[in-house]
């Protein structure tokens, strides 16, 4: 490719690049260069340019394609000396003169500024009590604060302001900046105990309790007193020992609440209902039985305040001048109750502090300095050291005090004002992409022509989506590329001349490397331009371990070629003021600067969900500065679904674009969410719109494989009207298409009622497997295998059975190995090959069985005549070695089956939990065979184990929608009851998306009596709003955002109350981490539990083996008729996997044989075929 170099380069940056460019290019002038280079060249000659970029540097790179046509690839540096297609101005102004950019669409930003810079003053000033600073320099055990400095901090602040309006306390602030003023006076409002102004809590009872700061502060003063309680942390409700709680907390005696955070079992409405006037000290840090010694110290100030330093008093007096400009304007009063305001105002000040608190260099902090000041606010990392530090602390060294209180306090003021006036420009400062041809490339399959459609008419709203928000609704089916449309629609949306900036949120690990892998190989995109984010190191580690080893084999497809990419990447501005406050790490950084993120959900709630807030900034920024793409959301449960409501809502609160991707999203889940979104993007509205007061109208888009619609919906009644119309057009199409699906109820003996658990769990073993044999004879669910080396005419069929849970599927998974297990008339005649699979693996047992059926079931390129399964090696070799004339392999799996793999089965025989799990699994039955089937090839038990164990208590939960109470607790656990409407009187019916999208024509469910309709109510009872007058239960998802009476509102996000109740992927199993370690001789594999040590990040592994493991034994898996597949070994697999990675065998077991399972007193059962399982 024959390549131009434009250079806009100044001072020493034009150099550097001279330097590189000379060394691949010849010059055609000062700044310019031109020479053919290959793609690699090109790679390498960006990189060097990058890494030696700084504030000056400005190249573009030019394809020169043709004789007349050149085209833009990539620009490193300051973007702004080329427009979108790469020429340099004819002249310039350094004016802004159009501002329209600028602090224009900030409406509020002076306010949010004065408020984050006046709490930056005082969010320290409970440092000053004696407690802490003896803390400071005699660190000595980690004990609890008994009052937090964030408390201390709001109570002298609440000293200050007295019985003073706003209007009041900030005329007096402003009246002492002058330097003649008398700061022992101001002094003595802060610190007046004697008068009754300052209520020391623990000291001046019953009044501090009487006389809380939120329940008396004037409005204004509550907004700063709560930016400066919840710099680190939002406030919690504490739960007292006496309550009924989780039972992982386990606290010493002097507790009397439980760890800050803890989640109470329950919550009653009227803490919801004045949940602001009862903020407390133990809403910060619960506290503990101690010595009133100790609760003196946290109320004494030996050396004062910083309140008498003439260089605060003057920043203090100028930020309360400019609060009282602005408290005089309408509606100012009112800020706390701005999620906008108050959110943004409280990530400048945490970012401010978290960077002022790292520096550690006397220059950078030069303006504030102040050496002779006797009060501290932090001390010196453990692992600093340079010329200004010689030594370093360990634990017979008295710590370094690093920044005094006043400087802190200083410091954090200035930039913390310094990145609020930033914002504006934030979103331009970062990278996007731009023009990236593959995300246009029109579709060549007529099967994916519908994601030209739906880009055409996102292309044609992006207009009305930039101003008004957009929400966007993708139910095409599955096999219809989903993930590269959604990527198509959002590029659509954005606007050109800034670029591309989204985030697709996944439930599943697996998913989210999957699409990020599908995202780097189809639409060409570098390290530089996605971001793949996923939790858990070896998870990732073994996905690129398995890849490497498929191409090392051959079998992975070759790498498409770069040049037809044509991307523009604009990599941003480093200097931007916010951007060189973050952290120094690399994931966060990556968070917030990829142009597309690909992650799990889980990185994104902490801008929700996290009680302490470091770790709100960077998804904060995320949601602030890009899209939002949630796909499959409806696969969370039920308990997530609050916390998935949250981070949509904060996402229209942002002012991101929301896409949901599902071909199974039920009504009262879309309409909540885009409620959610609608409260979210009102506020963001009066905060960021060109005309605020206008009333709110998002852009809606509905896109599925047959229609693409959108429409403006002002509120719930004119989107829950069009989303309505549009699944009524889903459905009528999905009647008309073809079946390929096709399943029918199977009736189980009414004598499971009286046996034992263990006889009713052999005989579920004999009955599915019976289900199994004849679903396999039928000629549309088997494969005859005539490869030409071996026409053998054996018939082949790959099957699922689903069980709803590990304990039973254990069990009969045993049944299935009995000799008994098949009967006498079928021995000879069929090889049963069985796979069993499930979460209670280690982890690189689980990895390497899912690698190995994700090869085994790509069934895609399928023809009557040919299944590539039987030409898979490993199956080759099986059917092979078995004469029989029947072979089933069977995986007998739990609901990991269903969701994260891309796996095609003849047939299903399915344990019943929900119509949801149902509609999933059955996307696993032939689904990369398009046509019609021609008979059953699924079968549903007509009920599940749990009815026939427990009768009169919930069968479908844990999995399942139903619970103990009305009205979601079933009448019947029978299918052939439950589903009598939507079957009829047919024996069979097609299993397709239609009962989940849409409800019943007269919209009357009845949850206990028709399984579809049970979870159509749990949904709408947690995610839509309750009529006027009936109370929203402490449960629902709606709570957050939902103000049942608009004049008084209770603003539950100013606290972490609802994270904190309503978690997200709560698990109430208490677990036991194991590892399977090598013996000394490196032959067997032992059981240890895996413990925390006493030093951070340590791991201790403790044997226990002897008295915990208990193997099954081989006689009870040898079976004439069954046999394992595929054939995994655990060892062989730790060996490999060690070498390639140069690790030793311990070292590797450590990391990738571990799993976690449920505590067990008597252990756990162990196999390599079956994985673990809790011993009865």
């Amino acid at each position: 490719m024959n390549v131009l170099f434009i250079a806009q380069c100044n001072k020493r940056a034009l150099t550097e690049t001279r330097r590189i460019l000379d060394q691949f290019a010849e010059r055609r002038g000062e700044r310019t260069w031109q020479t053919p280079i290959t793609q690699a060249g090109l790679d390498t000659v960006r990189k060097l340019l990058r890494q030696t970029a700084r504030k000056n540097t400005a190249v573009a790179c030019h394809w020169i394609r043709g004789r007349d046509h050149s085209e833009l690839l990539w620009v490193v540096g300051d973007a702004s000396q080329f427009n979108d297609q790469g020429a340099v101005p004819t002249n310039t102004t350094a004016s802004n003169v159009l501002r329209a950019d600028d602090e224009n669409a900030w409406h509020q930003l002076p306010l949010m500024t004065a408020l984050a810079a006046l709490a930056a003053l005082l969010h320290d000033l409970g440092k000053a009590t004696q407690a802490f600073q003896d803390k400071l320099k005699n660190p000595g055990p980690r004990e609890r604060n008994h009052y937090r400095h964030e408390w201390v901090s709001v109570r002298l602040f609440q000293a200050f302001v007295g019985q003073d309006d706003d209007a009041g306390w900030l005329q007096r602030l402003a009246a002492h900046a002058d330097a003649d003023a008398d700061a022992q006076a101001l002094e003595a409002e802060w610190l007046d105990h004697a008068g009754g102004r300052l209520l020391r809590d623990g000291l001046d009872e019953p009044q501090a309790q009487q006389h809380l700061p939120f329940a008396r502060l004037p409005p204004l003063a509550q907004a700063v007193a709560w930016l400066v309680f919840t710099h680190h942390r939002l406030p919690c409700l504490p739960v007292e020992k006496s309550q009924d709680v989780d039972p992982h907390d386990t606290e010493d005696e002097r507790r009397i609440h439980h760890r800050f955070g803890a989640r109470p079992r329950f919550l009653n409405s009227n803490v919801v209902d004045d949940m602001l006037l009862r903020i407390s000290a133990d809403w910060n840090e619960p506290r503990e039985r101690t010595e009133p010694s100790t609760v003196q110290a946290h109320w004494h100030f030996p050396h004062g305040l910083p309140v008498t330093q003439p260089a605060w008093r003057k920043q203090a007096g100028r930020y309360a001048r400019k609060l009282l400009e602005l408290s005089q304007t309408a509606g100012q009063g009112t800020v706390l109750h701005d999620p906008f305001a108050m959110h943004v105002a409280r990530l400048c000040l945490m970012l401010a502090d978290h960077h002022y608190s790292s520096l550690t260099d006397p220059a950078a902090r030069a303006p504030h300095l102040s050496k002779d000041y006797p009060l501290y606010a932090n001390t010196r990392s453990n692992y600093y050291q340079n010329n200004s530090c010689s030594r370093l602390m360990d634990k017979r060294q008295s710590p370094l005090l690093n920044q005094t209180l006043d400087e802190h306090l200083l410091g954090v003021q200035a930039h913390a004002t310094l990145v609020a006036r930033s914002l504006p420009s934030l979103t331009r400062s970062l990278p996007a992409l731009k023009n990236h041809k593959p995300l246009k490339k029109r579709s060549a399959d007529p099967r994916f022509a519908w994601q030209d459609k739906a880009a055409d008419l996102a292309a044609s709203v992006s207009a009305r989506a930039a101003h008004g928000g957009a929400f966007i609704v993708n139910m095409a089916s599955t096999g219809c590329g989903k993930t590269l449309g959604n990527a198509r629609i959002m590029n659509a949306l954005a606007d050109p001349g800034t670029g591309l900036r989204c985030a697709f949120a996944m439930g599943l690990r697996t998913l989210t490397l999957q699409t990020g892998r599908v995202f780097q190989n189809d639409l060409q995109l570098s390290d530089e331009q996605l971001a793949i984010q996923v939790g858990g190191a070896a998870s990732r580690a073994l996905f690129e371990y398995w890849e490497q080893q498929a191409e090392a084999t051959g079998s992975a497809s070759g790498q498409a070629l770069l040049d037809e990419a044509g991307t523009v990447l604009y990599e941003g501005n480093d200097q931007h003021p916010l951007l060189q406050r973050l952290t120094d790490d690399a994931k966060a950084h990556a968070l917030i600067a990829a142009p597309l993120l690909v992650c799990t959900v889980d990185h994104l709630t902490p801008a929700t969900e996290s009680l302490r807030g470091g770790r709100q900034i960077a998804p904060m920024l995320r949601l602030l500065t890009g899209d939002l793409v949630l796909d499959e959301p409806d696969d969370f449960d039920m308990a997530d679904l609050p916390a998935l409501t949250r981070l949509v809502h904060w996402a229209g609160l942002l002012g991101s674009r929301v896409l949901l991707s599902s071909a199974t999203l039920p009504p009262a889940l879309v309409e909540g969410l885009f409620l959610a979104y609608r409260a979210g993007r009102s506020v963001y509205q009066r905060h960021r719109s060109e005309r605020p007061s206008e009333p709110v109208n998002i852009c809606c888009l509905w896109i599925d494989e047959f229609h693409q619609a959108t429409q403006g919906c002002a509120d719930g009644a004119a989107f829950r009207e069009a989303h309505t119309r549009y699944v009524h057009k889903r459905v009528a199409k999905l009647q008309q298409a073809e079946v390929r699906r096709l399943a029918q109820i199977a009736p189980l003996p009414d004598t499971w009622h009286g046996m034992q658990e263990a006889e009713r769990r052999k005989d579920f073993a004999r009955l599915v497997l019976e289900q199994a044999w004849q679903l396999h004879q039928q000629p549309h669910n088997h494969s005859t295998d005539t490869t030409t080396h071996a026409a053998s005419g054996k018939r082949v069929s790959l099957g699922l059975i689903r069980m709803a849970n590990i304990a039973p599927l254990y069990d009969v998974a045993l049944a299935m190995y009995a000799p008994d297990a098949l009967p006498p008339e079928l021995q000879g005649q069929v090889r049963i090959h069985l796979c069993v699979y499930h979460s209670q693996y280690p982890l690189l047992l689980r990895s390497a069985i899912e690698q190995q059926l994700d090869t085994l079931l790509n069934r895609r390129g399928a023809r009557v005549d040919h299944d590539p399964a039987l030409h898979r090696p490993a199956l080759r070799a099986l059917i092979d070695s078995h004469p029989e004339p029947h072979h089933l392999f069977i995986v007998l799996g739990s609901p990991v089956t269903e969701v994260g793999r891309d796996h095609d089965y003849d047939w299903a025989v399915v344990e019943p939990s929900s119509m949801r799990s149902l509609i999933q699994l059955a996307g696993r039955v032939r689904r990369h065979r398009p046509g019609a089937v021609g008979g059953v090839n699924m079968v549903v038990l007509d009920s599940n184990l749990r009815h026939y164990k427990m009768p009169d208590k919930p069968a479908y939960e844990k999995p399942g929608f139903e619970t103990e109470h009305a009205p979601f607790q079933l009448k019947s656990h029978h299918l052939h009851d439950l589903l009598a409407r939507a079957i009829g009187t047919n024996a069979a019916w097609a299993v397709d998306a239609q009962p989940r999208i849409a409800v019943p024509a007269d919209n009357k469910l009845l949850p206990s009596r028709r399984w579809t309709d049970l979870e159509h109510a749990r949904m709408h009872d947690s995610l839509l709003p309750k009529p006027q007058g009936t109370a929203t239960p402490t449960h629902a998802a709606c709570l957050h955002w939902h103000e049942p009476q608009p004049d008084t509102p209770r603003s539950l996000w100013l606290t972490g109350l609802l994270p904190q109740f309503q978690r997200f992927r709560q698990d109430d199993q208490k677990r036991d981490d194991v590892a399977l370690l090598p013996d000394e001789e490196e032959e067997t594999l032992l059981l240890h539990r895996v413990q925390d040590g006493e030093r951070r990040y340590e791991k201790l592994y403790v044997p226990i083996h002897q008295s915990l493991c208990h193997p099954v034994p081989a006689a009870q898996l040898a079976s004439p008729s069954v046999s394992p597949w595929p054939q995994v070994g655990l060892m062989e697999e730790l060996a490999a996997l060690a070498q390639a990675q140069g690790l030793s065998l311990e070292h590797c077991a450590e990391r990738y044989a571990t799993a976690s399972l449920p505590e067990s007193q008597a252990g756990w059962r162990w196999n390599e075929r079956l994985g673990f399982s809790k011993k009865a």
